[in-house]
C-alpha cells in the first residue's frame, strides 16, 4: 500500500487527504503539535470546516515527521505560503530519490516573491528537484468533501513526473490533467485571489454583473501579462488554474479572497476580517508580491495597483473600483511592457513562411 504524506492540517489538505483515504492508500496527516493531532484523533474533524465529514480509518494522524513522511511515496504541503519554507527544510531529511514532492499551496512568498516549488527547491536536496510538481485549479474544498466531480492540473518540468503525479492524485470523481509549465499553473493559482479579492469589492458595492465580468476579464489578461514577463506559457491561463480557478473563486461564497473583497467594500478593516477568518486568504499577501514584481519589472498593472492601495494604503474600496471602471481605454491586449501581441506575431510570421 502506498504512503502518502499531508503537510498541514489546512480544509484543502484534509480534502486531498480524503481523497486519497478513498482510494485505499495509507495517508498520513501531519499536524504541528501533539495537542493537535491528539485533539484530531479524539474528537474527528474540525466540524465547522468539516460537517457531516468523519475521520477515516486510512488517515493516521501524527506530530512526528519521521511518522508522517519517512518512506512516503509523495509528500503534499497544503500549509500557508509564508509556512512552507520552514516545513519543507523539515521535511526535506525525509525525502528519497523518487519521492514526489507536491505543492498544493496558493500563493507566492513575501520578501523574495519567489514561487513555491522556487521555495521548495531551495530547501531540499538537488538531486530531488525533478520530483517537484504542483497541483491547482477549480478545487473548493467544501464542495469535493461533498463528493462533487472536480478537475484539476498537476504540472512538473518532466512530463513523466507529472503523469506520476496525475496517477496518484487521479479518482473518479477528480480528474486530474497534466501541464509541464510549471511557471503559468503556479502564477495561475496564486495571482488569481488578486482578482477574487476585486471581484468581492464589486460584488460588495452591488455593481452588477456586467462590471464584474469586465473587471474579472481584465484582472485575467493582466496576471496573464505578468504570467508571460515570467517565463509562464500564456495559454496555461486559460486552462485549469487560470481561467477555471477564476470563475471559482470569483463567484462561489466558498472562496476566502472573494470574502475579503467583500468585507472590504461594506467597511471593515483589513486586519479585523483577517484575524477573524480560521484559514488564510492568500490573495492579500499575493498581492503585495504581484505589486512588487511589477515595479521591478515596470508592467502596467493597473487591477493590482489598486488592489493593493486598497489592502495597505486605505484606499476607499468605492474609490479604487470607480477609477478602475473608468480608467483610460486602449486595445485590450497592451498595456506597458506587455507582451501579449508577441503571440500573435510570431503565428502570423509562421503562417506567412510555412517550412
Amino acid at each position: 500500500m502506498q504512503k502518502v504524506a499531508v503537510i498541514g492540517t489546512t480544509s484543502w489538505g484534509i480534502t486531498l487527504g480524503l481523497l486519497l483515504c478513498g482510494k485505499g492508500l495509507d495517508v498520513r496527516l501531519w499536524a504541528r503539535t501533539e495537542r493537535e493531532a491528539v485533539k484530531i484523533r479524539k474528537n474527528g474533524l474540525d466540524k465547522a470546516r468539516f460537517p457531516d465529514v468523519s475521520l477515516p480509518e486510512g488517515m493516521k494522524v501524527t506530530s512526528r515527521l519521521s511518522e508522517a513522511a519517512d518512506d512516503a511515496a509523495a509528500v503534499i504541503l497544503a500549509v500557508p505560503s509564508t509556512t512552507v519554507r520552514r516545513n519543507m527544510s523539515q521535511v526535506a531529511p525525509y525525502l528519497g530519490r523518487s519521492t514526489l514532492v507536491i505543492n498544493a499551496s496558493k500563493g507566492l512568498e513575501v520578501g523574495s516573491n519567489k514561487r513555491m516549488s522556487q521555495v521548495i527547491a531551495e530547501e531540499i536536496n538537488p538531486r530531488y528537484h525533478e520530483n517537484i510538481c504542483v497541483v491547482s485549479g477549480p478545487n473548493l474544498a467544501r464542495e469535493i468533501q461533498l463528493g462533487l466531480p472536480a478537475a484539476a492540473v498537476v504540472a512538473a518540468e518532466k512530463t513523466g513526473t507529472a503523469k506520476k503525479a496525475q496517477r496518484l492524485l487521479t479518482t473518479p470523481g477528480f480528474c486530474i490533467f497534466t501541464n509541464t509549465d510549471i511557471i503559468g499553473v503556479e502564477l495561475g493559482g496564486a495571482l488569481k485571489n488578486i482578482i477574487a479579492l476585486g471581484a468581492g469589492i464589486a460584488d460588495g458595492l452591488e455593481y452588477g454583473d456586467n462590471a464584474k465580468a469586465a473587471f474579472v476579464t481584465r484582472g485575467l489578461t493582466e496576471i496573464t501579462a505578468l504570467g508571460m514577463a515570467l517565463g509562464a506559457n500564456p495559454l496555461t491561463f486559460s486552462g485549469l488554474a487560470g481561467l477555471g480557478d477564476v470563475i471559482t473563486t470569483c463567484s462561489s461564497p466558498l472562496s476566502r479572497n472573494h470574502y475579503v473583497g467583500q468585507e472590504l467594500a461594506r467597511g471593515r478593516p483589513l486586519a479585523e476580517i483577517t484575524e477573524a477568518m480560521s484559514e488564510v486568504a492568500e490573495g492579500v499577501n499575493t498581492t503585495m508580491v504581484a505589486h512588487d514584481l511589477s515595479q521591478q519589472l515596470g508592467l502596467e498593472m493597473p487591477i493590482t495597483e489598486k488592489i493593493y492601495e486598497v489592502l495597505y494604503e486605505g484606499v476607499d474600496p468605492r474609490e479604487a473600483a470607480t477609477a478602475l471602471m473608468g480608467g483610460n481605454t486602449r486595445h485590450e491586449l497592451s498595456g506597458r511592457r506587455w507582451r501579449l501581441f508577441s503571440l500573435f506575431r510570431r503565428q502570423k510570421r509562421s503562417a506567412g513562411n510555412p517550412d
